[in-house]
């Protein structure tokens, strides 16, 4: 490998994405992918790009968060996209894929690239030499885990990964809920939805029965569960009070609302159970619910959870999941350029750095490869305006709390807030989007000239 060479490590999405890109400015890339030297226990092809989950890449409309990101994709000229489009099937609302063909027209088009070299085999360490991209997703290889924890010098966030789902702040009904630290100790960092008795009765047997999603048999086997990791769903499964004892335990919890506290009088007004919410970004727009890690089925966690006072009409942007899911701390580790900190010549994209979703998977490779490439130029790393659904996610994942990161979503809830409150979600979440394409294309004029073909 020569310095004027990009080495790219997976051929998921992100992988495709940031080597065409990189090829694309006229560098020459090495793509390493292993399969089929080395299979994974969640791959059913060698093709690059595969669709192992869905041949769904969510809903279209730029008033949709996913239908944005698409949008935001396609004025860049993403090949990801480009080819999803050529190959649409029929999906309602949603852009879905005949995935075979898909995955094997990208396949066919890297592997016939003059500037990139294909490379069939695995990589167990990261290149100490010139500029590298890695991509290699959720099922990364133990040999190179084990080299990037050496790397990073921690752990990574993840194994097998039980994450709690994520509120839209403003769904929440602040006339029920309060702001309050349990013992106001420190500032009043937690949203507090209370529960009476009746309530929490109700909510702890729907719960109990709930419908529980399976885990594949590679996940089963790897599952690693820890008492202080536990679903939501198991605790209640161990009786009516455990988790009153535990993560909704409503000692030290006072809504200033309803009178002092320190009066004796008022010790009747405690909450019987409490379920708490995190800030989970700086601007406090989306809220994370503590200790609700759940392997409900979605459609279980929406009308489970929205038996919850407050948030009776929650928007969920991000559903709770236990499953592997390997991803590393990137707040602390990364720019929003996806370089890391602790050497610029490498960077990450794709489900390992915290995204989730196959089009921020693209999104990632996109900025990844272009980032890469412009460091072989001699040109500055681009950052992409925060008001962009790609902008927004970038800096969501390189700025988050480090403590409580958890992988994201494309979401309306990253997005810096409107000047103007509109109420109506629909027209809200168009408005999004009408700044954000605008804004992509003053950036995309301003910072990075593409051909005017690709502009739609």
């Amino acid at each position: 490998m020569t310095q004027d060479t990009v080495t790219v490590i997976g051929g998921g999405l992100a992988g495709t994405e940031a080597a065409w890109q990189i090829a694309r400015a006229g560098i020459p890339v090495i793509l390493y992918e292993m399969r089929p030297t080395r299979h994974t226990p969640a791959h059913h092809t060698a093709e690059l790009a595969e669709l192992v989950c869905s041949n769904s890449f969510g809903a279209m409309a730029s008033d949709r968060a996913a239908g944005l990101l698409h949008e935001e994709l396609r004025r860049l000229d993403s090949i990801i996209i480009r080819t999803a489009d050529r190959h649409a099937v029929p999906a309602g609302g949603a852009l879905a894929v005949d995935r075979a063909v898909f995955s094997h027209e990208l396949t066919t088009t890297l592997a016939s690239h003059p500037l990139i070299e294909l490379r069939r085999e695995e990589i167990g360490e990261i290149p100490r030499e010139g500029i590298v991209v890695l991509t290699t997703g959720p099922l990364t290889t133990p040999a190179l885990a084990e080299n990037l924890q050496r790397f990073t010098g921690m752990e990574y966030l993840s194994f097998f990964d039980a994450a709690s789902p994520i509120v839209v702040g403003e769904s929440i009904a602040r006339d029920i809920a309060f702001l309050a630290s349990r013992y106001d100790k420190g500032e009043a960092a937690y949203l507090n939805c209370p529960m009476n008795k009746e309530r929490y009765l109700h909510f702890w047997q729907e719960l109990a029965n709930a419908e529980q999603a399976e885990l594949k048999d590679f996940e089963r086997e790897n599952a690693k569960f820890f008492e202080g990791c536990l679903p939501i769903e198991e605790l209640a499964r161990r009786g009516e009070d455990t988790m009153r004892y535990g993560p909704l335990k409503p000692v030290g919890l006072f809504d200033s609302r309803l009178g002092d506290f320190s009066d004796p009088t008022n010790r009747d007004k405690r909450p019987y159970a409490v379920v708490q919410l995190r800030q989970e970004d700086k601007a406090g727009q989306l809220w994370n619910m503590v200790g609700f890690q759940t392997n409900l089925r979605w459609g279980e966690q929406k009308r489970v959870f929205r038996l919850i006072p407050g948030l009776e009409n929650a928007e969920f942007v991000r559903m709770g999941v236990m499953h592997r899911n390997t991803f590393i701390n990137s707040p602390q580790l990364l720019h929003p350029t996806l370089q890391f900190k602790e050497r610029n010549t490498l960077l990450a994209a794709g489900q390992l750095i915290g995204t989730e979703g196959y089009t921020a998977a693209a999104a990632g490779g996109w900025l990844a490869g272009t980032n890469a490439a412009r460091l072989i130029l001699g040109r500055e790393p681009l950052t992409i305006p925060p008001t962009t659904m790609m902008g927004a996610l970038f800096e969501f994942i390189s700025s988050a709390s480090p403590k409580h990161f958890q992988p994201m979503p494309p979401n309306f809830g990253i997005l810096p807030q409107l000047e103007q409150k509109i109420r109506n979600k629909r027209e809200r979440y168009g408005k999004y989007g009408d700044r954000a394409l605008r804004d992509l294309e003053s950036w995309r004029i301003q910072l990075f000239s593409l051909p005017q073909a690709v502009v739609n």
